[in-house]
């Protein structure tokens, strides 16, 4: 991967990015990435178990202290073995959840909260208790004691304690991995608002997709201790010689603005950057001009020459055939809608009698569109 001492450490540049180098050496495990992230919206560090994820959090955290390390946020130095500097985890600005909210059995939900802001002095506080309270929507639970609460609420506590510290990096281990479906989806819409509403970045580490592709604007992938890659979400689920890609649930995610909402029949339709093709699908109506996140499985995605009439799939778009791969008897499309990117997976049959080559304009035909961040 990369080895301390094969190249000088950079300088400190207050661009807003997080840059780090780890080297952890433990019996039958070694954590070697080299890592630079963006200073805003929500990096994810994603693999099976057992990739390192978690290790890696705990280094940036200062809870572990590699043999070998760097980390630079936002300008601001936190580590650097090569000059025998560590800033120990209670004078690192960060806000860590946890899978379990970890919360103080014997204080109400506002003890648990005030606790957590006493860290910070009144001068250094950017997150308000209220503007915790709002946005993850507890300001009904305050005198509650962490007994009477459920899972997910319980959680979304954990997270506003952390958010009062006023952190400079939010770290999240697997924040929702303890919560059944249903909890987990009442938690997803309040961690999207955090993304939206608050200039935090965020390290995520999880193991579900569906999290991920949610959530995340740059994605880490972990491979026994090592970074396999690292980019933005959008790019790297289309990579060929990665695992999204060729997985049976292959999908891409795109952008799109609310344009209109049509109310006898409950659709949605949305406008996508750089293409005068919108996207139409059943769901309440949204703000117009409001941007959302969708997923589009390559399974989904048939193609044709011409546009269909009499037709009763809802979205028919015309695209850009930009590259393709074998997988065994299928064949594995990317095309490229405006400044967004689909997949598509036909048979070769298929490819062979539509005659496809690059660059060739075809109509893409969606079956099913999934609103992942409304």
């Amino acid at each position: 991967m990369f080895g301390f001492g094969k190249a000088p450490i950079p300088a400190i540049h207050d661009d807003g990015r997080i840059r780090a180098r780890f080297l952890v050496k433990h019996p039958g495990f070694t954590l070697d990435v080299d890592l630079d992230l963006p200073g805003r919206g929500i990096s994810a560090l994603f693999g099976h178990s057992g990739s390192g994820k978690t290790s890696c959090l705990r280094c940036f955290a200062g809870l572990d202290r590699p043999q070998q390390g760097y980390l630079q946020v936002a300008g601001e130095l936190w580590q650097d073995s090569e000059r025998g500097f560590f800033l120990p985890a209670h004078k690192r600005a960060i806000g860590y959840v946890f899978q379990d909210a970890n919360l103080f059995p014997h204080l109400s939900v506002r003890k648990n909260l005030e606790y957590g802001q006493r860290r910070i002095p009144a001068s250094q506080r950017k997150v308000a208790l209220d503007q915790a309270l709002e946005l993850l929507g507890i300001a009904h639970l305050l005198e509650r004691m962490p007994s009477a609460l459920s899972g997910g609420e319980r959680q979304r506590v954990g997270i506003a304690r952390a958010l009062v510290t006023s952190p400079r990096l939010l770290l999240m281990d697997e924040p929702l991995a303890s919560l059944d479906l249903k909890r987990k989806q009442e938690v997803l819409p309040y961690l999207q608002r955090l993304h939206e509403e608050l200039d935090i970045p965020v390290l995520y580490v999880s193991h579900a997709p569906d999290e991920v592709t949610r959530l995340a604007d740059h994605l880490v992938l972990l491979d026994e201790g090592q970074v396999r890659a690292s980019g933005p979400l959008k790019e790297l689920l289309l990579r060929a010689d990665l695992p999204f890609a060729s997985d049976e649930d292959a999908e891409a995610v795109i952008d799109g603005q609310v344009c209109a909402h049509d109310g006898d029949y409950d659709l949605l339709q949305l406008s996508l950057p750089g293409s005068e093709a919108y996207l139409r699908l059943p769901h309440a109506a949204l703000p117009s001009g409001h941007r959302v996140r969708v997923k589009i499985k390559a399974r989904d995605v048939s193609l044709a020459l011409n546009r269909a009439e009499d037709c009763s799939l809802l979205n028919l778009l015309q695209a850009t055939v930009e590259s393709w791969q074998a997988l065994d008897a299928q064949m594995l499309l990317t095309l490229r809608l405006g400044e967004q990117r689909l997949l598509a997976r036909i048979t070769r049959y298929s490819f062979d009698q539509l005659g496809i080559h690059a660059e060739q304009t075809i109509w893409a035909q969606i079956k099913s569109v999934s609103l992942l961040a409304p």
